[in-house]
């Protein structure tokens, strides 16, 4: 990464920096791609070696739970069963990150969209006993409703 997006990524212990990464790669597309194309095969294969290992276990969980923030951008909606969309009005998603959300909104596809194909659906803008409960609701009739996880 140090070699393809510089020195500038890099914390005080020579650290790759995430934030500094962020910076660098969502002002220009080349580089943000050139990353997206090196990390998402990887957390894809990663994702599915683990659901392996849980259909593996004797007594598999009935859900398996992963987050994935561009799911609907990289076609990987087909990989789930159900699918749970959490949003937040833009000016309140700045307020609770801790980076820059600049130039990362432009490539998403709108909140409006992304609900509308879900089967499940919550706008964040309440308490975190809010969002427990809904989070608890859904695991409630995920778990009355589905089988053993299989690959």
């Amino acid at each position: 990464m140090v070699d393809r997006l510089g020195e500038g990524i890099l914390d005080d212990d020579g650290e790759i920096d995430r934030g500094r990464v962020a910076e660098r790669v969502f002002g220009e597309r080349e580089a943000l791609a050139w990353l997206e194309g090196l990390l998402h095969p990887r957390v894809s294969a990663e994702y599915l070696r683990w659901r392996e290992q849980l259909a593996d276990l004797p007594d598999p969980p009935p859900v398996a739970v992963t987050e994935v923030p561009l799911l609907y951008e990289v076609g990987g909606e087909t990989r789930f069963d159900k699918v749970v969309v959490i949003t937040a009005p833009e000016q309140l998603r700045e307020a609770r990150a801790n980076v820059s959300l600049k130039g990362r909104s432009d490539r998403l596809l709108p909140d409006r969209e992304k609900v509308e194909r879900a089967d499940y659906s919550y706008v964040n803008t309440g308490s975190l006993d809010e969002l427990d409960a809904f989070v608890a609701s859904v695991m409630e009739e995920l778990r009355a409703s589905s089988a053993p996880v299989r690959p």
